[in-house]
């Protein structure tokens, strides 16, 4: 399988609506229709945020919700390798509180985060999840002027570290470590001590994010230079850093994630009419340099998935 490059299509995040682009998907057959074509298209994976219809399409990490879309796509193609995220939360409206409550109080949010994020892993039991590394600002800025849109800090503390990736490996849930600067690669390297992620280790450099590190080609080959032995890397990035960030890494031997989630764009800045559009330019990408897409079962073999019955 050596040159085979393992494709993952990113179909629907938390910031992405159909107002960005009609294409996002909602519905369970949405995303089973538009997985099915990223399949056809040369992807191996897919990578699922669940929406929610009733709310206007808002992320959710309502179990049913999931399982429903997780679901949906396993029945229309069951080889697919379905990765689910575990970054969705619930929202904890707070206050007002006493001073002398403020540690508790962030205490128990993080804890009643930490359950919303895990009880859709812990129900369906995928082949793959994501796995944040370090706690930043996550947030939504105007490009060009640097004016907030909207102001979030994302929480992964390292007792969420071990905690999820432990459970993940426990499971049989192969965790992907998303690495949004050093940092976090950092953060991964502190908490392996422990023994208990097992390999190959996978990880996905995530760029462009608002508070994370912005797409530069010598950080990237920091980043590989830096992974322990026996890794397996990919890139995704936001917005026209998508396709730079992904080239490079079909240059240094790593993977792809493109998607809605993260683009909702091509190349030439047309709208995209679905994620199974950007496969499409990542398997010209890979044929470029040599490579061809791996099938789901050889992705399953170079990152250690054992396929569910």
């Amino acid at each position: 399988m050596e040159g085979k490059v393992i494709i993952t299509a990113a179909l629907a995040g938390s910031a992405t609506f159909k107002a960005n682009n009609p294409a996002v998907p909602y519905s369970p057959k949405e995303f089973a229709d538009e997985a099915e074509k990223c399949l056809k298209a040369g992807a191996a994976m897919v990578h699922i945020h669940a929406r929610d219809e009733v709310l206007g399409g808002f992320h959710t990490s309502e179990v049913e919700k999931v399982k429903a879309v997780y679901d949906a796509i396993k029945q229309r193609v069951p080889d697919l390798i379905v990765q689910v995220t575990s970054s969705v939360g619930t929202p904890c409206p707070v206050g007002p509180f006493e001073a002398t409550d403020c540690v508790n109080l962030i205490n128990n949010l993080i804890k009643l985060n930490m359950e919303a994020r895990l009880r859709s892993i812990r129900a369906i039991k995928p082949e793959s999840a994501s796995l944040n590394t370090n706690t930043m600002n996550f947030s939504v800025l105007d490009r060009k002027t640097g004016a907030i849109l909207i102001d979030n800090v994302f929480v992964n503390s390292f007792g969420m570290l071990h905690e999820f990736g432990k459970e993940m490996e426990e499971m049989g849930c192969r965790p992907e470590a998303e690495i949004y600067d050093m940092g976090g690669l950092d953060n991964w390297f502190l908490i392996s001590k422990q023994g208990i992620f097992r390999k190959p280790y996978n990880f996905n450099f995530v760029w462009g994010v608002a508070g994370g590190h912005k797409f530069r080609p010598d950080t990237f080959a920091s980043l590989v230079h830096a992974l322990p032995e026996d890794s397996n890397f990919t890139t995704c990035a936001v917005g026209t850093e998508q396709y730079p960030a992904i080239m490079q890494s079909c240059l240094m031997g790593g993977h792809i994630r493109i998607g809605l989630e993260d683009n909702t764009r091509l190349p030439n800045g047309e709208m995209a009419k679905g994620s199974y559009e950007q496969v499409e330019v990542a398997v010209k990408v890979a044929a470029c340099l040599g490579r061809e897409p791996a099938t789901p079962a050889e992705a399953r073999k170079i990152l250690g998935i054992q396929k569910r019955k």
